[in-house]
């Protein structure tokens, strides 16, 4: 039998086969072993959320023969030179060269290793309130993300979220190709790294054998909340992270334990006082001055082993383990591109915030330059005048004349 139908997933279930075979089992109320066979028919990308989907239309074979056909689970569509900029990063300053770029008629589209836009103002601190973007007195910066991303949807930009940049490389037309950890690839004569402080990698424990149960009930990020429900859960933090997402859990999952190796949390006061009364009120568990140190389990996670610092050992059975102690930045394969580096950032010309290789800018966290601020404003501004000289360098000929939004507005507005 074959069974075709949508469906929306993450998109690191889209572009894992293992995940995607288990979503669809699961969607289709079947074991796992009846699919033998997964064609993916049609994909698109739903970035309209905070949490970015992929709607993929697919024909699952149900013991069905059929003749072996290779499948590249991981490649979207590449871009032929339909895009004029390629950003890499979708946080604020990413987000905001779309809208620059669009009133210049330039098409972006943009990379980013997190599964959704926003960079550190989605994944790491949603619920923090920034004060220096103007006419603001203060925003949560997951409204700013909101709001950069109802700004730029005149302009229709494209995204590949959820996978790294990785190489770059020019044709010989001299467009450059950028290639994902995924295989991905775009093409553009323009590149705009926007990449933040770079790429993110989780803060991992040292406990002896994490790495053979990653993805297999160890995750160090939580990007969909219901993939938790109805499991036992533990979470390892005290940040507003770990806070946070215990609170929500405590009415998604069958169980939630907190473990914090100390006594106080660094978190807001707010989100402390909300897991002192769910663990008051014994809806969830609450172990301080503790820390998880081993894992166990036949191929799944199975249980924990936590170690108190006054009563010794203790295992909890456990479907997922959560550690979250937040996310390092690393410039990552950037560090790798020939880019002139300098304490752990790129080096621009402030004239246009053109690195050392002609055609690629560096805006917002990610470059340096005397006298360098670390602020979204900043980012905006250099965003700004850095798709002035991107479309002199795509359109030399061209006689870019300045057009202000007062007069002649966005499209569409």
């Amino acid at each position: 039998m074959i069974n075709t139908f949508q469906i929306q997933v993450l998109p690191e279930v889209a572009s894992t086969p293992d995940l995607l075979k288990t979503t669809l089992a699961e969607h289709l109320n079947i074991p796992k072993t009846e699919i033998k066979h997964i064609e993916i028919l049609k994909r698109s990308i739903d970035a309209r959320q905070r949490i970015t989907k992929i709607n993929l239309k697919v024909a699952v074979y149900i013991k069905e023969k059929f003749v072996q056909r290779e499948e590249d689970f991981p490649e979207y569509q590449d871009v032929n030179g339909k895009d004029e900029v390629v950003i890499i990063g979708a946080g604020p300053v990413g987000l905001f060269t779309v809208f620059e770029a669009g009133l210049l008629k330039l098409r972006c589209h943009l990379i980013d290793s997190l599964p959704q836009p926003g960079g550190q103002c989605s994944e790491i601190y949603p619920k923090k309130p920034i004060y220096d973007i103007p006419a603001q007195p203060f925003i949560l910066a997951g409204d700013l993300t909101e709001q950069l991303m109802e700004q730029i949807k005149p302009f229709s930009p494209g995204f590949t979220l959820g996978e790294r940049a990785e190489f770059i490389e020019k044709d010989d037309e001299d467009q450059f190709i950028v290639t994902t950890n995924r295989g991905t690839k775009h093409r553009a004569p323009i590149i705009a790294i926007a990449a933040g402080l770079g790429c993110f990698e989780p803060r991992k424990p040292p406990v002896e054998g994490l790495l053979d149960f990653e993805d297999k009930g160890v995750e160090y990020i939580i990007k969909d909340p219901e993939f938790y429900r109805g499991k036992k859960v533990v979470i390892s933090g005290g940040g507003d992270s770990a806070l946070d997402w215990t609170v929500f859990l405590a009415d998604v999952a069958s169980e939630v334990t907190l473990v914090h190796r100390r006594s106080s949390f660094r978190g807001h006061p707010d989100s402390v006082q909300k897991v002192m009364d769910l663990a008051e009120a014994k809806k969830i568990t609450l172990l301080t001055n503790a820390e998880v140190v081993g894992v166990s389990g036949d191929n799944l996670l199975c249980s924990v082993e936590v170690k108190h610092k006054s009563d010794g050992l203790s295992h909890i059975e456990v479907d997922h383990w959560v550690p979250l102690f937040g996310l390092s930045p690393k410039l990552g394969p950037l560090g790798e591109w020939n880019l002139k580096i300098s304490k752990n950032a790129i080096e621009v010309d402030t004239f246009d915030y053109s690195t050392n290789i002609p055609g690629v800018y560096a805006v917002g966290d990610i470059n340096t330059y005397p006298g360098k601020l670390k602020l979204i404003l900043c980012g905006f501004h250099e965003a700004t005048l850095m798709v002035q000289s991107a479309y002199k360098r795509i359109y030399p000929n061209k006689n870019l004349v300045l057009k202000y939004t007062t007069v002649t507005g966005p499209p569409g507005m």
